[in-house]
């Protein structure tokens, strides 16, 4: 926990004053604390107690001049280890699973890049009502890891689950979840992402939809959780995530020799739409007068199916497949003829290339998996999970 820095968004709630000792526990573990207080937190405890705790400025408003030059709340979401939603109240989840912003805490849940923590508290009846159960199993599929409350007699006099946790079992499991930010630490771990452009002539070239935003993602999420990570990209626009090794290529020969030479990895993930095929490249611009060019063609290197047959293969070695068709029978038959560990495909008639959600589906020796429309952000985080499962 040491040096590690927490962001604490406190709701409005009667278990508001647990926070209190919580915060005093993470300093005592070395952790950095930055309060951000709700307007219905304001009801129960107060900015000065906070400040004093946590020896940081207290935030609560999203339109604090002073603030906002100081610290702005886009800053102030991304520079945490983790997010600590304590107590997270039902309006509070509800406002997390419908991607509300309307106040300085739910905007910086919403513009935050880093793993949250909600440890939810709420009288039992709003608790099992099934409007909040299905705002937690939605958060928990985005990735919010939920801390379960306790059962027991609350303060409106009912007795039942609903109760925030202790502070040492909030501290517990604070820790667990910074833990697992870091169960890659160390792994050297090879992402391709984006398209291949093939020259065709000076000025033209064989391409595709590709954006990288999917390989992208999953760098990132790879890193978040500690690996080392080698991405290398084709011809993208998009920024590097920090802490990234970055190797630009062109080609699908280039970006196979790029791979091989960041080997032996534990992991690598093939998101990359390499063409399959390259021409001659003319050393002249083609002449529309002249008529349609006659190309001569040639296959493009298998990057996935070398990695395979490679006695530096990695461990786990997973290939995307990009279909129009049957997204999951052509995964399948891609899995077998490439000889790699996972397959994830989708069906890019279904989401367009370059767009910034996705269906997928995880085919694996045993079977398919679907997993429901999310952001590539989202699918990049989970399928990060699995990876670091199989890499335990």
């Amino acid at each position: 926990m040491r040096g590690k820095r927490i962001l604490l968004i406190i709701g409005g709630g009667i278990a508001a004053y647990k926070a209190c000792e919580l915060i005093r526990l993470l300093r005592k573990q070395g952790a950095a604390v930055r309060c951000v207080l709700t307007d219905g937190g304001k009801h129960f405890v107060t900015p000065m107690t906070l400040a004093a705790l946590s020896e940081n400025p207290v935030y609560s408003s999203l339109w604090d001049l002073k603030d906002e030059t100081e610290m702005g709340h886009i800053q102030l979401s991304r520079e945490a280890d983790l997010v600590v939603v304590c107590p997270a109240t039902a309006d509070l989840l509800a406002k997390m699973a419908a991607g509300i912003a309307d106040d300085l805490a739910t905007t910086l849940l919403l513009a935050t890049d880093k793993k949250v923590l909600a440890a939810p508290a709420m009288n039992v009846r709003m608790w099992e009502h099934e409007a909040t159960r299905r705002n937690v199993a939605r958060l928990r599929r985005h990735g919010v890891t939920i801390v379960e409350p306790d059962e027991g007699e609350m303060a409106c006099g009912e007795f039942g689950p609903g109760r925030l946790p202790e502070p040492l079992a909030l501290l517990a499991g604070i820790s667990s979840a910074l833990a697992a930010q870091q169960k890659l630490a160390e792994r050297h771990i090879i992402v391709t992402a984006g398209p291949t452009h093939e020259p065709i002539d000076p000025v033209r070239m064989l391409a595709n939809r590709s954006s990288g935003k999917q390989g992208f993602a999953i760098a990132e999420a790879l890193a978040d959780m500690g690996a080392r990570v080698t991405l290398v990209a084709g011809p993208v626009t998009l920024a590097t995530p920090p802490g990234i090794a970055r190797i630009d290529v062109e080609t699908a020969a280039e970006m196979q020799a790029a791979v091989e030479a960041a080997l032996p990895a534990e992991a690598a993930i093939m998101a990359a739409a390499v063409a399959d095929w390259r021409v001659d490249v003319a050393p002249a611009k083609l002449k529309k007068a002249d008529g349609p060019p006659a190309l001569a063609w040639s296959a493009n290197p298998d990057i996935l199916a070398g990695l395979a047959a490679s006695p530096q293969r990695p461990r786990l070695l997973i290939g995307f497949a990009a279909e129009t068709g049957n997204a999951i029978a052509e995964g399948q038959a891609k899995l077998a003829r490439k000889r790699c560990d996972w397959i994830v495909a989708n069906d890019v008639s279904e989401d367009p290339m370059g767009g910034d959600d996705n269906k997928v589906h995880l085919i694996t020796a045993d079977g398919a998996e679907s997993w429901e429309r999310a952001s590539k952000r989202e699918i990049a985080h989970r399928l990060a999970d699995r990876i670091a499962d199989a890499l335990a």
